[in-house]
């Protein structure tokens, strides 16, 4: 909004030129999502501990700790949906498709997280919204951002897959992108709900992959980074560093009231939708793979539940003491933060690989 209303004026007054830069907008939105979460962040944990009550529900099965957590309020990950929201309308371009796309994706994704969260609080269970439902409202919402990519960006780019540390070289996948990015989008989205089970663990992980991918934005929209770095130069893309502000802004503010002991849980609302927002960046971008280096912890997490069900099923044995892995670490005596702490330095060493696939190749 800011960009349009205040960038025609920039040859009478000088300084709304720094409204034309990606680098200032990006900054801008960083710093509006961060203060929407710290205004927003104290009234709306006192709205949501009035009416939660009980708070979020406590597996039973789950580490002994955590019945200690008991009456913590969740849907906090609604601070960070609204300061992305605002943020990127705010300092974003409106008339760039991509932005529309990741915006759709992460909206859409936070209300299905949302009422997977309600249905959790009136039922007073851990069970909400049915798995097929919520996979069903996933994948249609991903199909048809998917396609929306796909007609909007021009070929080989559309319906390309790159490889990372490989120059110019893109695996056509013709349509099968489609059912390709719905899988990036919906398993980069349930990867950070699986991650999302102690205070601090996902959120600083997803802003270091926000980071990461907001500069991966920059360089690939940028014809002369984009050609210095060999990597696919993805038209507009640029215009993502925006949103990856908005979305680091909003979760610093978030960890605020997330730091242990946590005052607030990210719920459904808040991992869904930015695990979604990850993926459909990486699709953008062409950097779906890249994602999976960056986002490792993700997939470690999602692999361990994977490892877990399946070998109870087929032997009746378990693999971990409990899953997802960050439980099982639980269950063999290591406190909270130690875990938290260590997966986070694993986040940092993966986004350092992640972003080595930029140059080596």
């Amino acid at each position: 909004m800011l960009f349009h209303l205040l960038t025609p004026l920039a040859d009478e007054f000088i300084a709304f030129n720094l409204f034309r830069y990606l680098t200032f907008r990006t900054g801008g939105a960083l710093m509006t999502a961060l203060i929407i979460a710290f205004v927003l962040g104290p009234w709306l944990i006192e709205q949501l501990r009035a009416r939660q009550g009980a708070g979020q529900p406590i597996r039973e099965e789950g580490p002994e700790t955590h019945f200690k957590k008991r009456g913590t309020p969740t849907m906090g990950g609604l601070m960070v949906l609204i300061g992305i929201v605002v943020s990127t309308l705010l300092w974003g371009d409106l008339t760039n498709a991509y932005v529309w796309i990741v915006l759709t994706v992460t909206t859409g994704f936070g209300l299905i997280g949302f009422g997977d969260d309600y249905l959790k609080l009136t039922r007073r269970n851990t069970k909400g919204l049915p798995g097929k439902l919520k996979l069903a409202g996933q994948i249609a919402i991903s199909g048809v951002a998917a396609v929306w990519f796909v007609l909007i960006t021009p070929e080989p780019l559309a319906t390309g897959l790159a490889l990372p540390f490989v120059k110019d070289v893109l695996i056509n996948l013709g349509w099968f992108l489609v059912p390709f990015a719905i899988f990036v989008i919906v398993g980069a989205s349930n990867a950070v709900n699986l991650t999302d089970g102690l205070d601090g663990l996902a959120i600083v992980p997803v802003m270091i992959a926000a980071g990461v991918f907001g500069f991966i934005s920059y360089v690939a929209g940028n014809t002369i980074f984009a050609d210095y770095l060999q990597i696919h130069h993805v038209a507009g893309a640029g215009e993502l560093a925006v949103f990856c502000g908005a979305l680091i802004g909003g979760g610093l503010g978030f960890l605020w009231f997330n730091a242990p002991p946590a005052m607030v849980f990210m719920g459904d609302t808040g991992s869904l939708s930015m695990g979604g927002a990850l993926g459909s960046i990486s699709v953008v971008t062409k950097h779906e793979i890249v994602l999976a280096i960056v986002g490792g912890l993700f997939v470690l997490e999602t692999v361990s539940v994977i490892v877990q069900v399946a070998s109870f099923k087929l032997t009746g044995k378990r693999v971990f003491a409990m899953a997802p892995l960050h439980h099982h670490f639980e269950k063999k005596g290591w406190h909270e933060p130690t875990i938290v702490i260590r997966f986070w330095i694993i986040a940092v060493i993966l986004a350092l690989i992640g972003l080595s696939t930029l140059k080596l190749r």
